[in-house]
């Protein structure tokens, strides 16, 4: 029988308690070694909860005293950077929540260690392992929706009390409120599936952006060389029924929308519904999307799959920029 993948939780804040720890738990092949969070009675309560032996407070005891093979980082988006860095160079191969840094350069500052140290990176872009984005991407890669033409989507969530968001509502350390919290992921799923086209114009808007404090509402174009256009349209402070999610996509023989999954496609000039049947799972696609990340995260650091390092998130990053600088500025910035 081999030996388990010794794996470390740094940060046990939402993502960790509700995505990463149930996920790990049940992973067979896998040993949750220790919970960090700088609240230790916070991290001996998860650890407790989730039956992992070791608590800590910092993220240098884990290296030091976890004998962890891999680190899940979950700490607050300014500290992404550095804590990836530390732990690549301690030995550990890293699974980032998003985003892996808050600038290009910073980014580019955690590839270079990965590739100094030997260790892989990854960053938690979950929504790249559901299901149904699977199935799209098959369509996609199959030539079944024709050359794409364009990405909509949105994201609208309820927010809990300004007072229970903390770091999240201070620019310096979130780095960005709605957009990069909900937009980034769209952004980046848009470009993934597109096959990484160049950037060539971004347009962007938000709403409740002050000085120091991060946006509640925005909105972005993104119009690629290739003709390809992404919108985002995300909200932290939605009012009604319930959560909204749409990611549709528009190729000139087909479209296809993600959640819930359908397909259609035009076969000689009769729309026909190509959505894929059969029986679908008990999880959510959130758990789901998890498991996917965790296990294609377990088949690269074991060497099952030859991934390359995620480059793409410089691409990312500068679109990121650029959807900042343009609401900031008040004007379509070229790429």
């Amino acid at each position: 029988m081999s030996t388990p993948v010794r794996v470390a939780v740094v940060g046990a804040g939402a993502i960790a308690q509700v995505a990463h720890l149930p996920v790990l738990r049940k992973l067979p092949g896998v040993e949750v070694a220790a919970i960090c969070d700088n609240d230790v009675s916070k991290a001996q309560a998860l650890a407790a909860r989730f039956e992992v032996r070791d608590a800590f407070d910092d993220i240098e005891e884990v290296l030091r005293y976890g004998h962890a093979d891999a680190i899940a980082i979950c700490t607050p988006n300014h500290l992404h950077e550095i804590h990836v860095v530390a732990a690549l160079a301690a030995g550990c191969h890293v699974l980032c929540e998003r985003p892996l840094a808050l600038t290009v350069a910073g980014v580019e500052r955690v590839l270079q260690a990965s590739e100094k140290y030997g260790k892989r990176v990854m960053v938690g872009m979950n929504h790249r392992f559901r299901s149904d984005v699977q199935a799209v991407r098959g369509f996609l890669a199959g030539g079944d929706l024709g050359v794409l033409q364009a990405i909509r989507s949105g994201w609208y969530t309820f927010q809990p009390s300004r007072q229970l968001l903390g770091w999240r509502l201070r620019r310096p350390e979130a780095g960005g409120g709605a957009f990069l919290d909900l937009g980034l992921q769209l952004l980046d799923l848009g470009l993934w599936l597109a096959g990484w086209p160049a950037p060539k114009r971004v347009a962007a808007h938000m709403v409740g952006q002050a000085k120091d404090s991060v946006e509640d509402m925005a909105t972005a174009l993104v119009v690629c060389d290739n003709g390809v256009s992404i919108s985002m349209d995300v909200s932290w402070r939605h009012l009604g029924a319930a959560e909204r999610f749409w990611f549709d996509l528009v190729g000139t023989k087909g479209s296809a929308t993600v959640q819930p999954l359908r397909v259609f496609k035009d076969a000689h000039g009769t729309v026909i519904d190509a959505t894929p049947t059969g029986a679908s799972g008990r999880e959510t696609p959130f758990a789901q999307s998890y498991r996917a990340e965790w296990t294609y995260f377990l088949a690269v650091i074991k060497g099952d799959v030859n991934a390359p390092p995620p480059r793409d998130q410089l691409a990312l990053h500068r679109v990121l920029d650029a959807v900042y600088r343009s609401a900031d500025e008040g004007r379509d910035v070229l790429l």
